[in-house]
């Protein structure tokens, strides 16, 4: 069998010049005589050394990062050619031996078990891992079609895109719900770092998804689903696309599915906007019918009445994507993963101050420590670990003093935190908690639709507020006025966006009140991040009069001749900082 070069084109990977990589191997292995072939696979989930090539020959599987063009070129010709593995680029082999084998250790792959390690344009390779087996097991009465909604409650599958509802008491209501017309919708356009997720599983491995979808709808007797997927991830949608006409062809997708008696099920995709609410299931649901995104009173909830006024079970991508697994394998396979209340595995994209950004899957009850210090490589620069952010930009902060919560629903909620659809943001001591929940809050105010008095006014006056605060205008009764506005907010809003977007304010006063008042009482920002709080001085002992800084200076604050001690006016000085990125000689200080 000849050597197989396989490149990661993820978005991930096109991003950072996968593109250019898969056409020079293309141009190499013409060159060589297609003495190897070339293939194609998605994110891995180790982005942070992206573009990845793997190498499979009689040395097995070994992987390279950081690959350009001309480290292809060397790679074919020291590795394939010379038959001498490249031990600087590798950083995952078979042997375990490489680099970088430390981040996939820990983790458990399910919902993210094929991405990497198939092409996702090809059906085949999806049905070479055992893809549709599930799905066969049911149309050959191996497994009873009443039998798929037990062993989904049996397994302990609670919905990964948020709110945690147990994923079989879901479908069990839409089932019980009689209709001449159900629907099965994938919510694709969660708009927090998890969605990154989402995509990386949709442009990765979206046969699994649609596979999970189809046993849903056999389990609710639904005849047609639709993927809402945000029209930003355009090769998330091209795939869907192509594994959506494979399945059609193949016929897991149209009339009478594999012989089942009474079932016909298809799937379309609905490009969305972008918006945030509509990550909410019943705006999402206006939407697809072709109203404003927002979110509907409940009850009646989506499973007795939704798309069309039809009972419709709404999950997002990773739920869909356990559901062959578990069906294949049984519930109690996926349940022997996890915590009594949060089985199987959980999928987060990590992101923030941390070395190794990416996506990893790990089992409920691992530590948040775990995740931070062992998958993730800690952080970077060896700065000290302040915080992560769970649940998205209406989740809350998490402090490095509660590193070792364990994660389940239950645990992260118990902090004030949200487990979300998986986004997990690292934060170190440069990090400014205050002016972190105003980022977030800032992006809520925004999204909302603006429906709910308290979600549209009580989040725009919350975030002048913290922009007093950061801007040193703040006064101590803020912080109660604050709390008191959240409380109202959370209580009187209709959806979980507005149910949730105190969290990040909540949990920053919570944990990090010191920081708050700092930035009031003092006048300080102790993570020196706070434009309008800095102070910018010359270390005379550093100070070599080169000049750079005064020449940069926009508002002339700096003074003194050449080769002499060089001075900043306060009473000049704007705190754009240029003069302290300016300076080679570090004679600048910032505090």
């Amino acid at each position: 069998m000849k050597p197989k070069i396989v490149v990661g084109l993820g978005s991930c990977g096109i991003a950072a010049g996968a593109s250019k990589v898969y056409n020079a191997l293309e141009g190499l292995m013409e060159d060589n005589g297609k003495s190897f072939t070339l293939g194609r696979t998605s994110c891995v989930g180790m982005c942070y050394r992206e573009p990845l090539v793997e190498v499979i020959d009689e040395n097995g599987s070994n992987v390279y990062g950081d690959v350009d063009e001309e480290r292809a070129g060397e790679i074919v010709k020291r590795h394939l050619i010379n038959k001498e593995i490249v031990e600087e680029w590798l950083v995952v082999s078979e042997k375990g031996e490489a680099s970088e084998d430390a981040f996939f250790e820990g983790q458990v792959k399910i919902a993210l078990r094929n991405c990497g390690h198939i092409d996702p344009e090809s059906i085949d390779d999806y049905i070479g891992k055992d893809g549709y087996s599930a799905l066969r097991k049911i149309a050959s009465g191996e497994i009873g079609r009443e039998q798929i909604i037990p062993m989904v409650i049996e397994s302990g599958l609670r919905g990964r895109g948020g709110g945690g509802f147990p994923t079989g008491l879901k479908w069990k209501f839409a089932l019980a719900n009689e209709s001449d017309r159900k629907y099965i919708i994938c919510n694709a356009d969660e708009g927090d770092p998890g969605a990154f997720m989402d995509r990386s599983l949709l442009e990765g491995d979206p046969h699994s998804v649609l596979e999970g979808m189809i046993i849903a709808a056999l389990a609710i007797n639904a005849v047609e689903g639709v993927i809402y997927c945000r029209a930003e991830y355009p090769l998330a949608i091209k795939r869907l696309n192509i594994a959506i006409d494979q399945a059609r062809r193949a016929g897991f997708l149209g009339s009478n599915i594999l012989g089942i008696e009474n079932f016909s099920f298809d799937i379309y995709v609905k490009e969305g906007a972008g918006a945030f609410v509509c990550g909410e299931e019943t705006a999402l649901i206006a939407s697809v019918e072709g109203k404003r995104g927002m979110p509907y009173k409940k009850p009646p909830f989506p499973a007795e009445s939704g798309l069309w006024r039809r009972p419709t079970s709404i999950n997002n991508v990773e739920t869909f994507a356990n559901i062959p697994w578990i069906i294949d394998r049984g519930p109690s396979s996926y349940a022997a993963f996890g915590t009594e209340k949060s089985r199987g595995t959980k999928v987060f994209a990590l992101t923030g101050k941390i070395k190794h950004g990416g996506l990893v899957e790990v089992p409920m009850g691992i530590t948040l420590k775990d995740v931070v210090f062992k998958m993730g490589g800690g952080i970077q620069n060896n700065k000290e670990f302040k915080a992560v952010q769970m649940g998205g930009p209406s989740g809350g902060c998490i402090p490095a003093s509660l590193s070792d919560t364990i994660i389940d629903f239950d645990s992260v909620t118990k902090t004030g935190a949200i487990m979300g659809s998986g986004g997990m943001v690292v934060m170190d001591e440069t990090t400014c908690m205050v002016d972190v929940a105003k980022f977030f809050l800032d992006f809520t105010y925004k999204e909302s639709c603006g429906k709910c008095t308290f979600c549209r006014i009580g989040t725009k006056r919350m975030l002048e507020i913290l922009t007093r605060i950061c801007d040193g205008e703040g006064h101590e009764e803020d912080l109660e006025q604050l709390e008191d506005l959240a409380g109202q907010i959370r209580d009187s809003s209709l959806c979980g966006l507005g149910q949730t977007a105190p969290n990040p304010v909540l949990t920053t006063l919570r944990y990090f009140r010191d920081e708050c008042m700092a930035h009031i009482t003092d006048k300080r920002c102790p993570a020196g991040v706070c434009t309008k709080l800095l102070t910018y001085e010359v270390i005379p002992e550093n100070c070599t009069g080169c000049t750079v800084c005064a020449k940069n200076c926009p508002v002339d604050a700096i003074s003194g001749e050449r080769k002499e001690l060089h001075l900043i006016d306060q009473g000049l000085c704007t705190r754009c900082g240029i003069c302290f990125t300016k300076c080679t000689f570090d004679a600048i200080k910032k505090y």
